[in-house]
C-alpha cells in the first residue's frame, strides 16, 4: 500500500514548534498587560513564605551585672534582688562576664529555620486530601456492590444517596455539614471538612466502580463459578482486578478533583493552602505573587498523582489482561 503524503500540520516536529511559539507569545502577552498596571511585583518576599530563620531571644529579668556560671547559667544581680537564668544548649550568649544589662536586654539568643505558613497551608492540605481520598474510596466501594447487588433495599439506599450528593453543589455540603452535622457530634472542623469531602467524592467513585464491575464480560462470572469458586473470590481475583484497570484513568482524575476541590474547606475557616492564600493577600497586598505560586503548589500535587496514575495504568498494561 502507497504510503500517504502527510502534511505539515500533522507534522509532530511542527506541531511543536507551532505550540511553543503560541504559549510564549501567550506569556508575553500577559506579562505585557501586567507591566502596563504598575504593579509592583515583590517576588523576594516569596521564600519567607515557605521557610523563615526564627529568632528566639532569652532576656533580663531585672536590671544588674551578669555573672556566668561553668555549666552556662546566667545570674543577675541587682540591687535588691538577683535571678539565675538557666541557658538552653544551643544558644549564643549575647553577654560576658561583668556586663551590666537592664530589664529586657537580650542575654541570648537562638536561631533556627521554621516553616513558612505556605509549607503548613501545604500539609494541612495532603493531610485533608489524604484522609477524604481514603474515606471516598471506603465509600465508593461499599455503594458501588451496593448497587449491583440483588437485594432491593441496598440498591435503593446506594441510588437515593447518589442521587442527593451528587446532585447538591459540594460548598452547600460543606456548609450543611459543619454547621449542623459536625455541631451535633461536636466535631472538629478539620474533620468536619474531611468527611464532607470523602462522602461527596464517594458518590462519584461508586458510580465509577459500577460502571467498570459492570462492563466485564458475564462469561468471567460464569467461568469463575465453574472453577468452584464462591462470590467473594471472584469479585476479589477475577472481577476488580479487571474493574480497577478499566476504571483506573477516571478514578485518577477523581482524585485530583478532589484536591483542588479541597481549597472549599477554606470557607470553613481550615488552614489550607487556600486559606493561607487569603491571609497573605491581606497582610502583604500582594495577590499576584500569591495566587500563582498558591496554583503552582496545587499543580505541582495533580501533576504527581497524575505521573503516579500514568505509571501504575503502564504497569497493569504490561501485565496484559482485559
Amino acid at each position: 500500500m502507497a504510503k500517504t503524503k502527510q502534511s505539515l500540520f500533522q507534522n509532530k516536529t511542527f506541531g511543536h514548534i507551532v505550540a511553543v511559539t503560541f504559549y510564549l507569545l501567550l506569556g508575553f502577552g500577559l506579562f505585557g498587560a501586567a507591566s502596563n498596571m504598575n504593579y509592583i511585583w515583590k517576588w523576594t518576599s516569596v521564600p519567607k513564605y515557605f521557610a523563615y530563620e526564627k529568632e528566639t531571644l532569652i532576656e533580663a529579668p531585672l536590671d544588674g551585672v551578669v555573672s556566668i556560671k561553668e555549666n552556662g547559667t546566667i545570674v543577675i544581680s541587682g540591687d535588691d534582688d538577683s535571678k539565675e537564668i538557666s541557658i538552653p544548649s544551643g544558644y549564643i550568649l549575647n553577654v560576658e562576664n561583668g556586663t551590666h544589662v537592664f530589664e529586657y536586654d537580650t542575654l541570648a539568643k537562638e536561631k533556627s529555620w521554621v516553616k513558612g505558613p505556605l509549607l503548613e497551608g501545604l500539609i494541612v492540605t495532603l493531610q485533608i486530601s489524604g484522609l477524604s481520598a481514603l474515606l471516598a474510596f471506603s465509600i465508593g466501594i461499599l455503594l458501588a456492590f451496593m448497587r449491583i447487588s440483588s437485594y432491593q433495599f441496598l440498591k435503593d439506599i446506594a441510588t437515593v444517596y447518589i442521587t442527593i450528593i451528587r446532585g447538591t453543589p459540594l460548598l452547600v455540603q460543606i456548609f450543611i455539614f459543619y454547621f449542623i452535622v459536625a455541631t451535633i457530634f461536636d466535631l472538629e472542623r478539620f474533620l468536619a471538612g474531611a468527611l464532607s469531602l470523602g462522602i461527596f467524592f464517594g458518590a462519584y467513585i461508586a458510580e465509577v466502580l459500577r460502571g467498570a464491575i459492570q462492563s466485564i464480560d458475564k462469561g468471567q462470572y460464569e467461568a469463575a463459578k465453574s472453577l468452584g469458586m464462591n462470590y467473594f473470590q471472584t469479585m476479589s481475583f477475577i472481577i476488580m482486578p479487571q474493574a480497577l484497570k478499566r476504571a483506573l484513568p477516571t478514578l485518577v482524575g477523581e482524585m485530583i478533583a478532589l484536591v483542588k476541590d479541597s481549597s472549599l474547606v477554606s470557607v470553613i475557616s481550615i488552614t489550607d493552602l487556600t486559606k493561607v492564600g487569603r491571609e497573605i493577600v491581606a497582610n502583604t497586598f500582594s495577590p499576584f505573587e500569591t495566587w500563582l505560586i498558591v496554583a503552582a503548589m496545587y499543580f505541582a500535587i495533580t501533576a504527581i498523582l497524575s505521573l503516579i496514575g500514568n505509571r501504575i495504568e503502564k504497569r497493569m498494561s504490561s501485565q496484559g489482561g482485559m
